[in-house]
């Protein structure tokens, strides 16, 4: 996929309209507990600040329902200007006469963040009128938002079709390594795949199983799969309506020569809490009353191993409810081996990056996707059209 970015359009004296992805999370009282996605956008806000554009920054932030003063992005201009080191304007409104006249203002080198663009419901309907109103505000168009590249709204797709539109670094940089992946891995190539639900990863497994040489599966996803081979997996969360898929994915891996790794053992529990009794039992001999919560040692010794010897591995959601201490084991054990590895390492996207974050590993692997459904809909082979919209070099 071969996308023209910031490199490639010159961008001094011109207004440039950046979309990005500032959807921090805060605290009560409005204060920003992770600036992670505000410091991913810097490389290229500071590019084009040193080329002298005029950059027009826009964002969403939560779910509103119309204008709602907890989620102005206020406290996001503040950060981004500690961070820049240089004055950031920031706009009450993200269109209109009164932002014509701020962005018409601008001077080289100058930035202007827009107000939350999801205060209007026209945003999420990629309504033309309203993308039109916001691409009259530059000259040209840059997305460096890949979070929001699966969602065809009017910040993220509508404007591309209304100015010359460009990737970003970050954007840039997401579609190089899950293009890697996808298009042209080093072998041995290994996908592992964790989370609650088989159907949320069924068309992932569908677009991986003809590319990858092994496919480790974790979470309680990997009981829908235990169960489909005739196992007893007690009162653990199964997918039922996907028993099926899981039998056919299955006999696809055996027949396809993929290594098709379950979990051999489980940490099971009495209950979801981490005061719960546990006990360690086979994968498909867990009791009546019990629930996987986590793969078991040696399954997660088994994975490991497998990813040591990989040269490419991309991985997806958690192997056990991590977020309860006690049930985190396999995950740590996944996320260690992915850092030690020397691998090209992919993580894609949610809670597989919460988890690497929280055992400070994040730092370790080749790439943390910035988008959790957007990483999703690319590993399933699925166009986003955040990026469709851009131009090809």
């Amino acid at each position: 996929m071969n996308k023209k970015t910031v490199r490639d359009v010159d961008v001094a004296g011109k207004r440039v309209l950046v979309r990005v992805d500032f959807n921090v999370p805060q605290d009560e009282s409005g204060q920003i507990t992770d600036d992670t996605r505000i410091r991913a956008a810097l490389p290229t806000i500071q590019y084009l600040v040193d080329h002298g554009a005029r950059t027009i920054l826009v964002s969403h932030l939560g779910r509103p329902k119309g204008a709602d003063d907890k989620l102005r992005l206020d406290p996001v201009a503040a950060r981004l200007q500690e961070l820049l080191g240089r004055p950031v304007q920031k706009a009450n409104d993200s269109i209109g006469p009164e932002v014509q006249e701020q962005a018409a203002k601008l001077q080289d080198g100058d930035v202007l963040l827009l107000e939350n663009v999801r205060f209007y419901k026209e945003e999420e309907k990629n309504d033309p009128e309203f993308a039109r109103a916001l691409a009259s505000l530059a000259d040209l168009y840059v997305n460096d938002a890949f979070g929001t590249a699966h969602r065809a709204h009017a910040s993220t797709e509508g404007v591309a079709h209304l100015l010359p539109g460009v990737a970003g670094f970050l954007m840039e940089k997401e579609i190089d390594y899950l293009g890697r992946v996808l298009e042209s891995p080093e072998r041995p190539f290994v996908a592992i795949l964790g989370g609650a639900k088989v159907k949320d990863k069924i068309g992932v497994i569908e677009n991986l199983l003809p590319k990858v040489d092994a496919l480790l599966i974790g979470g309680a996803m990997a009981f829908t799969f235990v169960k489909a081979q005739g196992g007893e997996i007690g009162d653990t969360l199964l997918d039922e309506a996907s028993l099926g898929v899981a039998t056919e994915m299955l006999a696809k891996a055996k027949e396809r020569g993929v290594r098709l790794e379950l979990p051999v053992d489980a940490l099971a529990a009495d209950a979801i809490d981490a005061n719960a009794q546990t006990r360690v039992v086979p994968a498909g001999e867990i009791p009546a009353g019990w629930k996987a919560v986590d793969i078991g040692p040696e399954s997660a010794k088994r994975f490991a191993e497998v990813i040591r010897g990989a040269k490419t591995v991309v991985w997806n959601g958690p192997m056990g409810i991590f977020e309860i201490d006690p049930f985190a084991g396999g995950t740590r054990e996944v996320a260690r081996a992915m850092a030690e590895s020397q691998a090209l390492t992919v993580v894609g996207g949610g809670d597989s990056v919460a988890a690497l974050e929280e055992l400070g590993m994040a730092g370790q692997v080749s790439h943390v996707s910035t988008g959790g459904g957007a990483s999703l809909e690319f590993l399933e082979g699925k166009v986003l059209p955040g990026i469709a919209a851009l131009q090809d070099k």
